[in-house]
């Protein structure tokens, strides 16, 4: 390597993870990582979880994510949140927790942009329809949707199909809200997560790392927060529809105390900034003192601590809860809102109906083979092909099939 002078100049030393503090001994280290299902060499620049960072942000599944419904129809208006945004600013949230708790903040970043890839077209409408299709095959979910789409669906690399994640970025997306086996388990235990574990075992009893946690909680964060801005930019709710609320009436009351002529939108603004600083704040007060409490000295002690770390304290909690049950009356359960979802639901119906009954409709690729699956493998086939159409797409592929598409938004 030679400057513009032709002198010879030193090569610098790559040192990976380079420039990090110290992390705290509950922090994932990625010299110690369980690895990856098909074995690979080491980066000589990034680190196990940098390198699941940077190709779930250049697979496909991420930049589907620009085009799926977060609450509204993304056709509605430009600046309603979508998938791909709510995602970036989980991500965001996810990693200013990993900073201060002195934790691996790309395992962090991995895990909170990975976390969304499982939803269908049309956000939890979609996933609805795509359930109850799947009833009789198992079902349909987005978490574990996520999982095939890493492991199975992305076909980008020569040696493997997926994205051969590390063993710590799936255990992150697959339990980051939670156990899936045991008495801590919140849900039955989907299909293709019991299929995969069984190849390259996630531990499904315990809790996931401290990363995942944070990764978990920022999107509570996010979207108790951003749901209640893209409602007052939808006209659902009113900002005195906020002030009954303990968490974001209390901090409009301090804004239009200080400053008692600010507009509605700088206001709305100033509302959501300490919306989120609120909640991020006690999280990481609440989360040292469990830490403080339990004192793990290994993060499989976090995962054997048999409860969550990173949490909201319980007052925050109870005003969490509150703006989450304001927001299901309020916005999700909205007449305009349903109206459209359930639009939406007969899409995605139609669409897996039509599939089912004519597979030479599908492209090529997704209908090879098909003649010697069984029902439940084609039915899976056909929740795979859907689960990946962005909003746009699915009422592309109505319109195409359809003499009749109605309208969303």
């Amino acid at each position: 390597m030679r400057n513009d002078d032709g002198i010879r100049k030193r090569r610098p030393v790559i040192t990976i993870g380079m420039g990090r503090e110290p992390l705290c001994p509950y922090a994932v280290d990625y010299r110690q990582s369980r690895g990856r299902l098909y074995t690979e060499p080491e980066s000589a620049t990034r680190t196990p979880y940098q390198r699941d960072r940077d190709r779930i942000v250049h697979s496909t599944a991420f930049r589907r994510l620009k085009h799926k419904t977060q609450v509204f129809v993304a056709t509605e208006a430009d600046h309603y949140r979508t998938r791909l945004t709510h995602t970036i600013e989980v991500s965001q949230i996810a990693r200013a927790f990993a900073r201060a708790l002195r934790l691996d903040e790309d395992l962090t970043e991995a895990v909170a942009l990975v976390h969304d890839f499982g939803h269908p077209p049309f956000g939890h409408a979609g996933e609805r329809a795509l359930h109850r299709a799947m009833a009789p095959y198992g079902g349909f979910d987005h978490n574990a949707q996520a999982l095939r789409i890493v492991t199975v669906l992305e076909q980008r690399y020569a040696e493997f199909d997926g994205l051969n994640l590390s063993w710590e970025t799936l255990e992150g997306l697959v339990k980051h809200n939670g156990p899936l086996r045991g008495p801590l388990a919140r849900e039955a235990l989907p299909q293709p997560i019991d299929a995969f574990d069984a190849l390259f075992p996630l531990h499904l009893e315990c809790h996931a790392s401290l990363e995942a946690q944070c990764a978990a909680i920022a999107d509570d964060i996010a979207y108790n927060t951003h749901d209640l801005d893209d409602g007052l930019r939808a006209g659902l709710i009113e900002l005195d529809d906020l002030r009954d609320l303990k968490l974001a009436g209390s901090i409009l009351s301090e804004i239009e105390s200080r400053y008692p002529t600010l507009s509605k939108s700088r206001l709305a603004n100033e509302i959501m900034r300490r919306h989120i600083t609120r909640m991020v704040e006690d999280v990481i007060e609440t989360s040292f003192a469990e830490l403080e409490h339990l004192d793990p000295d290994s993060p499989d002690a976090v995962r054997r601590a048999g409860q969550t770390i990173v949490k909201f304290s319980p007052a925050m909690r109870e005003a969490v809860d509150e703006t989450r049950r304001f927001l299901f009356q309020h916005v999700y359960r909205a007449e305009s809102v349903m109206a459209v979802m359930r639009n939406a639901e007969n899409v995605v119906e139609d669409l897996f109906a039509r599939f089912m009954a004519e597979p030479d409709r599908l492209p090529a690729e997704w209908s090879e083979a098909f003649q010697r699956m069984d029902i439940g493998k084609r039915a899976r086939r056909i929740a795979d092909y859907l689960s990946g159409m962005t909003d746009t797409y699915a009422l592309g592929e109505h319109r195409r099939l359809f003499d009749r598409t109605p309208r969303l938004g």
